[in-house]
């Protein structure tokens, strides 16, 4: 069975199936921030979903960041590595892509277990 959780005009947050939770990408609110401001504002959206879903980041599966600047990539690593503990680190892939919008950063999307 498939659901659908937190509708947006494109899509859903979140699709939920076999027990899996799936995220549509998520961007930071404030895009005045760097690559590591950026980052925690967007870990901070999935710690709330997660919440509000009846799951936490510590059930996250994989990752996978995509970034406009590897000159900010350690940034992006410090606020990671400060969200999440190290036992609880998901699979991860970050890719460069040419642009996200105007001055987005990273955009991240997870999987996580229920």
């Amino acid at each position: 069975m498939i659901q659908r959780h937190f509708p947006t005009r494109i899509n859903h947050r979140i699709v939920e199936a076999g027990g899996i939770l799936h995220f549509g990408g998520l961007i930071a609110d404030d895009l005045t921030q760097d690559m590591k401001g950026q980052t925690a504002q967007i870990c901070a959206k999935i710690d709330k979903l997660l919440a509000e879903i009846g799951s936490d980041k510590e059930k996250l599966v994989t990752a996978m960041l995509y970034i406009t600047d590897f000159d900010q990539k350690e940034g992006m690593n410090e606020a990671w590595l400060e969200w999440l503990p190290a036992q609880h680190l998901p699979t991860r892939a970050t890719i460069g892509v040419a642009e996200l919008g105007k001055d987005v950063l990273i955009e991240i999307v997870v999987s996580a277990v229920r």
